[in-house]
């Protein structure tokens, strides 16, 4: 084979370039990394040598490789068996269910063994859904477990449901307080009922047994595989430091990051992972971000193209289901919520917030503040706005993640600086029903403005916080372009839609940017790295509502084919 011929030829199909012209080509033609022409059938097929594998599309779609730009990658692995239980719907669609799980474990388990999952919904319980006062609470885990440490992380991965053992083994009774930025519900008696939310976690979590680095390394292959399936080839790692410590099985922590770097360095990281370092824990200070900083050094990678450390990301406030987003406006019920950073009144956590911003902004890093209430939003935009004046950085490429209230004044203030946004509408499409009840109609059908962020001139990215979805990029594109909820169908502000275009940019151009990569990938070009989806079927002209069922055909990623159906 000559070194000009390409190594790779698809042809015959309907290749998405997702180029600034949206340019629909038939062939795409790859030699070793690299794609090295798009154009017609013939163009292609004449490019073909003697050695050249030449795929027939049929029809089928081609896309770039799919970016989710915000996956708990390694987190997400350890949410499975063997690392964990799956109480989430639809495997559990009941309090009673989940119990019968736990009970199967402790079956299954030595003595005082901790039993551990994660997924519960109170949206899906039953005996929540038909009481409104009912809540999951310790006894119902106690009665199946009593001798037995349980921790059961929500969906949201902002709440913990923990047994009378596991709160005995690590402490928690009515005289504990609970860290910045977190809370304990208490019984009337003051006992806790079991159920920690946001910081509180880490009164139980900082107990569980941590996997070994080569465990870590078992279930972030495994993810990366899973993905290759799904046409994904880049992801984004939203937190990997000290300051994740204690989440769910050090989901976010330094060890993860380790794990990374030795898979990345023995050759075996088929993904392109970019990483937000994460020095600080939620409820944390500014203090706590220096120390990390310095704890974490400056971490270096052999190839940037697998693995590169993009910036920090810190905690401004929680999320709306939990009503611990900061809102201006009060949640069905009442209160408003707070920013879960250091500080006793709200003026001194958010002038925490700024300096926590201004350090990281100073040090060099892009910045990715987890923030959903619009007052918070306001926040952190303004404490972006404040850093860069401080220390003028013209492509910092800072970025809300969520951001699920966003108002006019930040998405105007956000597109002026050239900083984006990360929504989730797969949550949309999972939540927004139980958000009607949580702020009511009006604000829940607003609830991740896409469109209002497209038309101010926001670069929006799309993607799953898995694990608390899981990362199918179809359901979000179709979310996106139907404002549809999981539940009832209904549509949920659907002047917020968008069209195939924006929706597929979303998963592949916007996030090349935020990952500083849009010269090299995003986008069916010739010079792009050959990261590739191959659909089963036309995506064009189909209905919204088919684009769930399309099927990944293919995955090449690097050049190889990596995943074939």
């Amino acid at each position: 084979m000559s070194d000009s011929t390409p190594t790779l030829v698809l042809t015959g199909g309907q290749v998405l370039t997702l180029d600034d012209a949206f340019t629909v080509a038939e062939g795409v033609a790859v030699r070793g990394r690299d794609i090295v022409a798009v154009g017609s059938d013939a163009e292609m097929r004449a490019l073909a040598g003697p050695g050249t594998r030449v795929v027939d599309l049929g029809g089928r779609t081609v896309l770039p490789g799919i970016n989710d730009s915000h996956l708990h990658g390694a987190a997400y692995g350890m949410t499975k068996p063997p690392f964990a239980l799956d109480v989430g719907h639809p495997a559990v669609r009941s309090i009673a269910d989940v119990a019968r799980a736990v009970e199967r474990a402790v079956a299954a388990a030595g003595p005082g063994e901790w039993i551990v999952g994660l997924g519960w919904d109170p949206g899906y319980l039953a005996e929540c859904v038909s009481d409104p006062l009912r809540f999951p609470h310790r006894r119902d885990l106690d009665a199946v477990a009593p001798d037995h440490p349980v921790c059961l992380t929500d969906f949201s991965s902002h709440m913990v449901w923990a047994n009378s053992a596991a709160l005995r083994v690590c402490g928690v009774d009515a005289g504990s307080a609970a860290p910045p930025g977190g809370v304990v519900d208490r019984d009337a008696d003051g006992r806790p009922t079991g159920i920690l939310r946001e910081a509180a976690q880490s009164l139980v979590q900082a107990a569980l047994p941590s996997p070994t680095v080569e465990r870590r390394r078992e279930a972030i292959r495994a993810v990366v595989a899973e993905l290759h399936a799904r046409g994904i080839t880049s992801y984004t790692e939203p937190g990997l430091g000290p300051g994740g410590a204690t989440t769910f099985f050090g989901g976010l922590s330094t060890d993860n990051l380790t794990a990374y770097a030795a898979l990345a360095a023995d050759g075996e990281l088929d993904a392109r992972v970019g990483v937000l370092l994460l020095p600080a824990p939620m409820g944390g200070s500014a203090d706590d971000l220096r120390t990390g900083l310095a704890e974490l050094g400056a971490p270096v990678t052999a190839d940037p193209r697998r693995l590169n450390v993009l910036g920090v990301k810190i905690f401004a406030d929680g999320v709306p289901p939990n009503r611990t987003a900061w809102m201006s406006e009060p949640y069905a019920g009442g209160g408003h919520g707070a920013l879960c950073v250091h500080g006793d009144t709200p003026a001194l956590r958010t002038e925490e917030l700024r300096e926590m911003i201004r350090v990281a902004h100073g040090a060099g890093f892009q910045l990715g503040v987890h923030v959903t209430g619009d007052l918070a939003i306001d926040a952190v935009v303004d404490a972006f706005v404040a850093a860069d004046a401080a220390v003028p950085r013209p492509d910092a490429r800072h970025y809300v993640i969520h951001g699920d209230f966003v108002g006019p004044r930040s998405l105007a203030r956000l597109a002026a600086h050239g900083w984006g946004i990360n929504m989730n509408p797969a949550i949309k499409w999972t939540v927004s029903d139980l958000m009607d009840e949580v702020v009511g109609r009006e604000r829940s059908a607003y609830q991740w403005p896409v469109r209002s962020a497209l038309d101010a001139g926001v670069a929006v990215c799309a993607s799953s916080d898995a694990p608390i979805t899981t990362p199918d990029w179809r359901q979000g594109v179709a979310a996106m372009m139907l404002r549809e909820s999981k539940a009832s169908g209904r549509a949920s502000g659907p002047e917020q839609c968008v069209g195939l275009a924006d929706a597929l940019r979303a998963y592949t151009v916007h996030p090349a940017r935020q990952d500083f990569a849009e010269e090299w990938k995003g986008t069916v070009e010739a010079g792009k790295v050959a990261d590739l989806c191959v659909l089963d079927r036309p995506l064009l002209g189909l209905d919204p509502h088919e684009i769930t069922e399309v099927e990944v055909d293919m995955t090449v990623f690097d050049g190889r084919v990596v995943h074939e159906r």
